[in-house]
């Protein structure tokens, strides 16, 4: 016979054992999303270029440096100061599976590209490279088990797409060899997800504004020589007309979302191969009126280049980003304002 003893008992000791089950449950919860969505070992290719150049430096100092391996196909100066710094060409596809074999990669950051207005003087070499370096980067991703990140562009979009507020779904028909490879570069990386199941994720960049690194070739590099030779001479020709306006990021954003997105829990991810990223839309005009509040004896004048107008012209204006902001947080933490105080001190000290 139970007696109101025994059964207090039996109840007290139902209650430790359901609470050690739910506190192992919740202790393997957690490692398992640890195991399952976090970066461990990173191999970024292309790490010479303006976005890898920060973007080590930044991996490295989240992830420790021993565990971000840069490689690019030339040596490139202080990429291996504090962390290890291979050679590699990302057209060979033999040498960077032997490179993620060796570190034991699980994440690949493919960054190699040639720029836009770069790209429309060689577009043959840009299709070679854009596309050889993203495939590859697929196949040794598939082989080995790694995810991959690859940036893609407002580029990706042509005069076809709506102007304002574009949608991340919409006609994409980019009339560029760069935005060409961009959407081909998307509808890849997506098919390498739906037949082979690999992590791929991929971000639509405006244009990317930096205090450390030169631009490489595009089209928005008006927004960042503007401010050296505003310090050096108070002056600027600018080769985009002066009442285009187009998306631009500050790379400290542009950081903080490639890891915001790769650290994202896959099941929230609707979309992957390409996010819309919008921080701040301006003309040339308008940056030229905001560095003179700092600068007020600047000036600014106009020499177009018709390559570079004949792109601008095509892209959007501002970009929808509201799927990045619903799927993983995506939120800017710069403006225009606060970007053009940060680049005249961060500037004026490189040039002293």
């Amino acid at each position: 016979m139970t007696t109101p003893q025994s059964y207090a008992n039996y109840c007290e000791e139902r209650k430790i054992i359901t609470v050690f089950i739910v506190c192992f449950n919740i202790f393997h919860y957690f490692r398992t999303i640890k195991i399952q969505f976090g970066m461990k070992k990173i191999l970024i290719v292309g790490a010479g270029g303006q976005i890898g150049s920060e973007l080590v430096p930044y991996l490295r100092g989240i992830y420790g440096a021993e565990n971000v391996v840069a490689t690019d196909v030339r040596e490139c100066k202080g990429l291996g100061d504090d962390g290890p710094f291979e050679v590699l060409d990302a057209l060979n596809p033999t040498n960077m599976a032997s490179a993620v074999a060796r570190h034991g990669i699980d994440t690949i950051f493919n960054l190699v590209a040639l720029l836009s207005a770069v790209g429309e003087r060689n577009p043959q070499m840009a299709w070679n490279i854009n596309m050889g370096a993203l495939f590859n980067s697929l196949e040794v991703a598939r082989q080995h088990h790694c995810a991959v990140f690859t940036p893609s562009s407002i580029g990706a979009f042509g005069p076809t797409s709506p102007k304002d507020m574009t949608p991340q779904d919409t006609i994409m028909q980019p009339t560029t060899i760069y935005g060409i490879c961009k959407v081909t570069g998307e509808l890849l990386s997506n098919y390498y997800h739906q037949k082979y199941g690999i992590d791929t994720r991929s971000i639509r960049f405006p244009g990317i504004i930096s205090n450390k690194t030169l631009p490489g070739g595009g089209t928005t590099d008006y927004a960042v020589e503007i401010y050296y030779e505003a310090l050096r001479n108070k002056h600027y020709t600018c080769t985009v007309p002066h009442d285009v306006y187009m998306d631009m990021i500050y790379m400290p954003d542009a950081l903080r979302a490639i890891v915001e997105l790769m650290e994202a829990d896959p099941a929230k991810l609707k979309h992957r191969n390409s996010f819309n990223l919008a921080s701040m839309s301006f003309t040339p005009d308008i940056l030229a009126a905001e560095i003179k509040r700092h600068i007020p004896d600047f000036t600014i004048d106009f020499d177009i280049d018709p390559v570079k107008e004949a792109i601008a012209n095509s892209w959007p204006n501002q970009l929808d980003d509201s799927c990045a902001r619903e799927e993983w947080g995506w939120k800017p933490q710069w403006d225009i304002s606060a970007m053009t105080r940060d680049m005249l001190e961060k500037v004026a000290l490189k040039l002293k």
